[in-house]
């Protein structure tokens, strides 16, 4: 297993901190299960049931998994979708926000209770269930759903289960709710960070339907650091918005997007910076495990653009490049159509910032230089070079289906953390942000065809 150094973060942009790679899907775990202690004053549990959906007449499995602290607190934050299409949970989430204090988070996966009628009062009932076995109100316990939009909550087969994924709370790790919140993941997300003498360790998931704005799809974050209630909540959005806010794998923002942390305040806090630095370490690990777990991602792609007159210049490139279909195709093919990729760039800037003169831009993929002070610099070498650091990047290549129909990877774990880099300097400012895209792929066409079969 090789390790790099620490991420750092230049300009309000957070770039990765660990590079990984593991020789089989045994040394993944292994060292996800060494990732997973949990902070002092937390426990985790969950269980798993079968439902029938009131939307078609098939049996299905959810799991139902809680986070719960030992002592209700009153250091927590979150961070909710923009979508204007909110799921129920996320409703009752911004109204928890103005509680005194929280105890518990309970997750279901397979439903994500959207826009489905009773949404909210189900999600409330669950809510009631768990706070009853726990010793706490309703109103100390924040719901989450993940999964299929549009189908109601089966809150009786919910509630039915509450009993047994109290029972099933532990502390030492946190990994059965890594696995527990998952759904086309290929595997737990488990990321830790010193703080002191305390921590902060989180999980998240997501595959598809990426790209948040100031959160992604589930992401929980506990930590024993004792930080006031404010400052949590301000280093969360802050870190959240360098971060999450800066990762796509299909440009689709879900309906369910949310980042919660929470301290249990059983350790002091050395530095608020030194709190926040290793939030934004945590935060920047998940946010590239969830590219790189995205559904039939092949590539993951790193657009480092600066030179900017502005940040939101700067990101809106790094989206446009990172959200074009036809460049994400090329990287899949291993082709590098840097045609597209100026395209990308340019559709951006032409249609939000006309004001900015690209004729100084140089751009380089893979550290080689492919275009100087707006003009291409190509050769055959240099097409060779950028083929090879492209499939130097590919995380597997594609297998084809035995049922001529459903594409699956060949890996269940990430053989490593290398990426196709990009880099974009505009030349006219000093402004930067690093986005991080996936490429686009036949599995993920198949995975989101076949989605609710």
């Amino acid at each position: 297993m090789r390790h790099q150094a620490p991420f750092s973060s230049q300009r309000g942009t957070a770039i990765p901190s660990t590079h990984l790679t593991f020789p089989s899907a045994d040394a993944h775990r292994s060292w996800l299960e060494h990732q997973s202690a949990l902070p002092r004053g937390f426990r985790v549990g969950r269980t798993r049931l079968e439902f029938m959906p009131a939307e078609v007449a098939r049996p299905a499995k959810m799991n139902l998994t809680l986070l719960v602290l030992d002592e209700p607190t009153p250091s927590f934050a979150a961070v909710f979708t923009k979508n204007a299409f909110p799921g129920a949970p996320v409703r009752i989430g911004r109204e928890r926000l103005e509680e005194p204090t929280l105890g518990a988070v309970v997750v279901n996966n397979k439903v994500s209770n959207v826009c489905a009628p009773g949404g909210v009062e189900a999600s409330e009932r669950l809510c009631a269930a768990v706070a009853g076995k726990l010793g706490l109100s309703a109103s100390q316990v924040l719901p989450c759903s993940t999964g299929v939009i549009g189908w109601r909550l089966p809150v009786d087969a919910l509630v039915d289960a509450v009993p047994q994924a109290v029972s099933s709370l532990a502390g030492g790790s946190v990994l059965p709710a890594a696995e527990g919140i998952m759904t086309t993941d290929l595997y737990a997300k488990v990321r830790r960070a010193q703080v002191g003498s305390g921590s902060i360790v989180g999980i998240a998931k997501g595959a598809g339907m990426i790209e948040p704005n100031l959160a992604t799809m589930l992401v929980f974050l506990m930590t024993d650091v004792d930080v006031p209630r404010d400052a949590l909540r301000a280093a969360l959005r802050s870190v959240s918005a360098r971060t999450f806010g800066c990762i796509s794998v299909d440009s689709d923002t879900s309906t369910s997007d949310t980042v919660a942390l929470l301290s249990s305040r059983k350790v002091p806090c050395p530095s608020l910076k030194e709190f926040e630095a290793a939030l934004e370490q945590v935060c920047a690990d998940l946010a590239e495990d969830i590219v790189r777990n995205g559904e039939g991602v092949h590539h993951v792609m790193r657009v480092h653009v600066h030179g900017a007159p502005g940040e939101d210049v700067a990101r809106g490139i790094g989206k446009s490049v990172v959200n074009s279909p036809l460049f994400q195709c090329a990287v899949n093919g291993n082709d590098p159509n840097v045609g597209r990729l100026v395209a990308a760039i340019g559709k951006y800037v032409g249609a939000h910032h006309p004001e900015v003169d690209l004729s100084r831009c140089t751009l380089r993929m893979g550290g080689r230089v492919i275009m100087e002070h707006g003009a291409f610099r190509l050769d055959n070498e240099t097409e060779k070079a950028l083929v090879a650091h492209m499939k130097g990047a590919e995380l597997y290549t594609s297998v084809p289906p035995a049922d001529g129909l459903t594409f699956r990877p060949p890996v269940t774990f990430p053989p490593h953390e290398q990426s196709v880099e990009i880099d974009v300097d505009l030349g006219v400012g000093t402004a930067a942000c690093t986005v991080l895209g996936a490429d686009r792929s036949h599995e993920y066409i198949s995975e989101n065809a076949d989605y609710r079969s």
